[in-house]
């Protein structure tokens, strides 16, 4: 593929049909502080590998699509932090063609791990429909990417910043099963559940990765979303984020922030108003998600060939 670079660790496992995972470049640039962010990107690569899988944290350096970072390259992200291009799938062809850097979305991660023929991607949270969009249209390109792009999404649901209800429904309407990991509940985020059903319930990787190959293999476009809540010891309480996140999300009304920019403005404003408990939260949920998406990862690769 002309503009895609796939790290040579990642190319000698997809050759030899070894489990690999993706990972996403957001959460490096404008998801964490720097070093927290540099610190955190390594410790996920780590637990995958851990887990007997390959990481293949995903970003565009000086133009290139990259499948695999090296060090320097983390480094590179989490040290620019905001003034890195956040990059979605309507960005891609700028930033390559400009030759410029951009850290990846859920969206744009999955568009460069399906070039790279890898189908199990570990993230925090799925994008979706943002509070209020029956008047704004706010809704992530996550959502549309996960209708059209077969890569399997492990994440701890939704942000729980978002409208869970219409997220559910817009994924629904484009095909795309939301299956709950030891879960009847859609988990959202930094709590366990919410009072969204997922819609299937699977307690064991080696199903899962039964159901991502059944759905390929029936040539049925789109991806899935895999809930795994947040480990039982490091969520938080319900009252505590939902206070957290209505004071963001009036200080974001205010200041007319919107777009691309809500997304890292609430988090950080979460995290600051919950001393913050949040950001520990979110390291851990990325953590057991790499973990979770490894034993798939493996177990789809036994399966597909």
């Amino acid at each position: 593929m002309k503009y895609l670079d796939i790290h040579p660790e990642v190319a000698t496992a997809l050759a030899s049909h070894q489990p690999v995972v993706a990972l996403e470049s957001t959460i490096i640039s404008h998801g964490m502080p720097y070093p927290q962010n540099v610190e955190t990107a390594l410790q996920v690569e780590q637990e995958v590998h851990k887990h007997g899988a390959v990481p293949a944290t995903i970003a565009v350096i000086n133009g290139r699509l990259k499948a695999g970072l090296s060090r320097d390259e983390i480094e590179q992200l989490g040290k620019g932090g905001h003034s890195i291009t956040k990059v979605s799938r309507r960005d891609l062809p700028f930033i390559v063609s400009q030759g410029q850097t951009g850290a990846t979305t859920v969206a744009s991660t999955m568009i460069i791990a399906a070039m790279a023929g890898i189908r199990v991607f570990a993230t925090g949270g799925i994008g979706g429909v943002h509070r209020g969009a029956e008047t704004s249209f706010d809704v992530s390109a996550d959502l549309q990417e996960l209708a059209q792009t077969p890569v399997a999404v492990v994440c701890a649901g939704a942000k729980s910043i978002l409208d869970l209800g219409l997220t559910l429904e817009y994924l629904e309407t484009h095909g795309v099963p939301v299956i709950g990991y030891q879960t009847d509940q859609l988990p959202a985020f930094f709590t366990r559940g919410s009072q969204f059903k997922v819609d299937y319930r699977i307690n064991d990787a080696s199903s899962i990765a039964k159901l991502m190959y059944a759905k390929w293999a029936m040539d049925l476009k789109g991806g899935m979303v895999i809930a795994n809540p947040i480990p039982e010891q490091y969520a938080m309480p319900s009252a505590a984020i939902d206070g957290a996140i209505e004071q963001a999300l009036a200080e974001a009304a205010e200041q007319n922030i919107s777009g691309k920019q809500a997304t890292p403005f609430l988090l950080a404003r979460v995290c600051e108003l919950t001393g913050g408990d949040s950001l520990a939260s979110n390291i851990q949920l990325v953590l057991n998600n790499a973990r979770l998406a490894s034993a798939i990862a493996k177990a789809y690769s036994n399966l597909a060939h």
